[in-house]
């Protein structure tokens, strides 16, 4: 698989990250399962295999599990760790941590330290290449962040950082503060969730559909050489094989996936990360399956480049409309 280098960074990165959420099971499972196990480690394997070399973590997925396991496969030698993208989000507190509390966010430099400290135990690794800011805290105060990143990166313990489903000010604003570049901002982003792409072509337009926070988001990733990561990249499968309640939009969309995929003699899933791959940002599409198929499927995206007429055609059907 071809690779990226991020920008500002040392890290060469594979085309397609591999999403950790579900490698721990169930959310509400207290204990990893042999199934789990075994799960896991034919996903992550398989990512391995098609030459994916960064996974996604986050200190909450699965409640910890998901780099729990993750840590039983390090160790077991299935993963080396000097061979891989290492990267984990924090920032999102679970309802009722503590008993009564609504689930909220947290970016106080206590949190930050010590949610990364609670990885890497998990992972049980002295650093992580990346770590990600992972959804906004309205009550952040820009100076604790940078205090918490400051410590981290002066341990060793964060190479890199950045942040997820920001906006630009948002990022702006803690740009000003932080020593360290952000160099990811991870972002929920499909044919069927194109605001961040569409944003610039209904510009003025009278029937612009008014998304908050995407003005110009896309173009200050680009400006300031920021990697856009794609979470939910097929839409949650949707953009594979459509559930039976799906609407029309996501159906003609779908349909015209499987098209292209038939023309081009390819998989479906490789058409729809293609769709992504061929936006110049450049945009990392994270995917999540834990189906060995479906990850070979996705990879064979990295041989897939559309042609303008073919992306066009891809947004104009997901659309329901022509572009303006």
């Amino acid at each position: 698989m071809q690779t990226y280098r991020i920008p500002h960074t040392d890290l060469e990165v594979s085309r397609l990250a591999y999403g950790c959420m579900h490698l721990g099971g169930p959310w509400e499972a207290e204990t990893l399962s042999d199934e789990v196990r075994r799960r896991a480690a034919e996903a992550v394997q398989t990512a391995l295999e098609v030459g994916i070399n960064l996974f996604d973590h986050a200190d909450i997925y699965s409640r910890g599990k998901s780099e729990a396991v993750f840590s039983e496969l390090l160790k077991a030698g299935l993963v080396r760790r000097d061979e891989i993208v290492l990267q984990t989000k924090c920032g999102i507190r679970f309802k009722d941590d503590p008993p009564g509390t609504p689930q909220r966010y947290d970016f106080s430099y206590e949190h930050i330290v010590r949610s990364v400290e609670g990885s890497l135990r998990r992972l049980q690794t002295d650093y992580v290449d990346l770590l990600l800011l992972h959804r906004p805290d309205p009550l952040m105060e820009p100076e604790e962040v940078a205090r918490a990143f400051d410590e981290l990166h002066r341990s060793g313990k964060v190479r890199y950082f950045g942040v997820s489903n920001h906006t630009a000010a948002q990022m702006a604003l803690l740009a000003r503060y932080v020593d360290q570049p952000l160099v990811v901002n991870q972002l929920e982003l499909s044919l069927l969730h194109a605001h961040l792409i569409e944003d610039g072509i209904v510009a003025n337009h009278d029937n612009a559909p008014a998304y908050a926070g995407v003005t110009g988001l896309l173009d200050y990733c680009r400006l300031h050489e920021v990697l856009v990561q794609a979470w939910s990249p097929v839409a949650k499968g949707h953009l594979i094989d459509p559930p039976a309640e799906a609407d029309g939009r996501t159906l003609r969309a779908a349909e015209a996936v499987a098209q292209l995929a038939e023309a081009r003699q390819t998989t479906r899933e490789a058409v729809a990360l293609a769709w992504l791959l061929r936006h110049p940002a450049p945009i990392q599409p994270i995917i999540g399956t834990l189906r060995p198929e479906r990850i070979r499927a996705s990879a064979q995206a990295d041989a897939v480049a559309l042609t303008r007429e073919e992306w066009y055609a891809l947004l104009t059907t997901a659309r329901g409309e022509r572009v303006p």
